[in-house]
C-alpha cells in the first residue's frame, strides 16, 4: 500500500527516550556546522584571510566526511547504533578541545586539524543517526521521522550563528588578532558534548525495527531488499542519491559560508548583525520549511516536493546573483526555506528497499556531504574575482542535479 494512504504513528512509546537523544544529535551538528560559517568570517578578520583561504574552514569540516564515512558505517555495522553515536560524540568533543592549543599558538593549520576532527565526529553522527531514526518505528513513516529529526537540526542551525556572533563577532575590534573567544567557546562546546555522551551511555536502547527483515505481514512496513543478492551500487536510485547529496551539501555549504559576506556587502549590515540575522531569519526559514515540508509530505509524495523545492532554488539563486539589495536578500532567505527538506528527503529516498545494504548505503550517502568541502572554495574564487553576489550563480548546477534525481532517478527498480 502507498505510504501516503496508510495512517501509522511517527514512532512507538518504547522508542521515545531513544528518539529524544538521537533527535538532539541533529541539533548539535546543526550548531557545529553553522558556527563554522561564523568562524569563516571571524578568521577573515583576525587572521587576515581572503574568502578563498577562509573557505578551508568548510573544507576541513566537510572533507572529514570523505575520510570518515565508510569507517563510521563499518563501525556501526560491527558495534551497533549506540556505540556509533558514542564514537561520534567523542570525536566531536576531542576536536572542540583542540581549539584551545590552536588558539594558543594562533595557527590556522592547527585550527584546520581541530575542525577536521570535529568533522569526523559530525560525519559519524550523521552516518549513524539517519538509519537509527529510520529504524525507530514503521518504515512507512521513515521519511516523516527523518524530517522530524531534521527539524531540530534546523533549530541548531539557528542557534549556531547566534552563539558564534555573540562570542566571536559582536566584540571584535578591527585589526585585533585575539583568539581567546574562540578558545573559550569551543572549550564549553566540548564539555557539553562530553556530558551528552556520558548521559547517552546510560540509555538502554530497545530492540529496533530491523531493516534486514525480509518477511512481514505488511512488506511496506519494513525496509526489504526488493532484489536479494543485488550489489549495492547496482541500485540506481541509491547511486543518484549519493550524487544528489553531494551537490545538495555543496550548494548549502557555499551559500551558508558567504551569507555574512553577502549581507554585509550587499545589504550593508555589520558582520555581527549579519550573524544574528543568519541565526534568527536565514536559519529560521529552514525551520519553517522543515515543519511545513514534514506536514506536506502527508499529502504530497516526497520526491515531488523535493523537485518543486529544487526548482524554487534555481529561481532564488538567479535573483540573489543580481545583488538587488533587499529584494535579493529576501531571495537569499528563501534559498534556506527550499533547502529545508533536501538533505533528509534525499537520504530517505536513497535508503529505500536496500535491506541488508542499508547501513553501508548510509555511509556512502553521508560521504556525499564531502561536496561541502569543495564548493565554498569555488564560490570563494568567484567572489574574490567577480563579487559575492555573482558567486551565487554557481549553485544552480547543483539544483539541476537534485531536480533530476527527484523527478526521475529516485525510483526503486524492481
Amino acid at each position: 500500500m502507498s505510504e501516503l494512504k496508510v495512517k501509522v504513528a511517527l514512532t512507538q512509546k518504547k522508542f521515545l527516550v531513544t528518539m529524544v537523544f538521537v533527535t538532539s544529535l541533529f541539533m548539535f551538528w546543526g550548531i557545529a556546522i553553522t558556527m563554522a560559517d561564523v568562524l569563516n568570517k571571524h578568521f577573515q578578520q583576525t587572521m587576515s584571510l581572503s574568502k578563498f583561504q577562509s573557505g578551508f574552514v568548510q573544507f576541513a569540516v566537510f572533507g572529514a566526511y570523505a575520510v570518515m564515512g565508510i569507517p563510521a558505517g563499518l563501525f556501526m555495522k560491527r558495534f551497533g547504533y549506540k556505540k556509533g553515536v558514542l564514537l561520534g560524540l567523542s570525536l566531536f568533543a576531542a576536536g572542540a578541545f583542540l581549539f584551545i592549543p590552536a588558539a594558543n599558538v594562533s595557527s590556522f593549520a592547527f585550527f584546520g586539524i581541530a575542525l577536521f576532527i570535529v568533522g569526523c565526529g559530525l560525519s559519524t553522527l550523521e552516518t549513524v543517526a539517519h538509519p537509527f531514526v529510520a529504524s525507530l518505528g514503521d518504515q512507512r513513516t521513515s521519511d516523516l521521522r527523518i524530517n522530524f529529526a531534521q527539524t531540530f537540526n534546523a533549530v541548531g542551525t539557528m542557534i549556531g550563528p547566534v552563539i558564534g556572533g555573540y562570542f566571536l563577532l559582536s566584540n571584535n575590534v578591527e585589526g585585533s588578532t585575539d583568539l581567546t573567544s574562540v578558545k573559550v567557546l569551543y572549550a564549553v562546546i566540548g564539555t557539553v558534548i562530553l556530558l551528552v555522551a556520558v548521559s547517552f551511555s546510560f540509555v538502554k536502547v530497545p530492540d529496533l525495527i530491523d531493516p534486514h527483515v525480509v518477511s512481514s505481514a505488511d512488506a511496506d512496513a519494513v525496509n526489504v531488499d526488493v532484489e536479494p543478492g543485488k550489489k549495492l551500487f547496482a541500485h540506481k536510485h541509491f547511486v543518484w542519491a549519493v550524487a544528489a547529496q553531494f551537490f545538495n551539501v555543496a550548494a548549502q555549504a557555499g551559500t551558508w559560508a558567504f551569507f555574512i559576506n553577502y549581507t554585509h556587502e550587499i545589504v550593508g549590515f555589520s558582520s555581527s548583525k549579519a550573524s544574528y540575522v543568519m541565526g534568527f531569519f536565514f536559519m529560521g526559514m529552514m525551520l519553517v520549511g522543515r515543519i511545513l515540508g514534514t506536514f506536506l509530505m502527508r499529502f504530497i509524495a516526497p520526491n515531488k516536493l523535493l523537485a518543486a523545492f529544487a526548482l524554487g532554488n534555481i529561481v532564488m539563486c538567479i535573483i540573489v546573483a543580481q545583488g538587488l539589495g533587499m529584494i535579493s536578500f529576501g531571495a537569499l532567505l528563501m534559498i534556506n526555506f527550499f533547502f529545508s527538506i533536501m538533505f533528509p528527503t534525499i537520504f530517505s529516498l536513497g535508503l529505500k528497499n536496500l535491506g541488508s545494504h542499508t547501513q553501508q548505503a548510509s555511509s556512502f550517502i553521508s560521504m556525499g556531504v564531502v561536496g561541502g568541502a569543495f564548493f565554498p572554495l569555488l564560490m570563494g574564487v568567484v567572489a574574490d574575482s567577480f563579487g559575492t553576489a555573482h558567486a551565487y550563480y554557481t549553485p544552480i548546477i547543483c539544483y539541476i542535479v537534485i531536480f533530476m534525481f527527484a523527478y526521475k532517478f529516485y525510483k526503486v527498480k524492481h
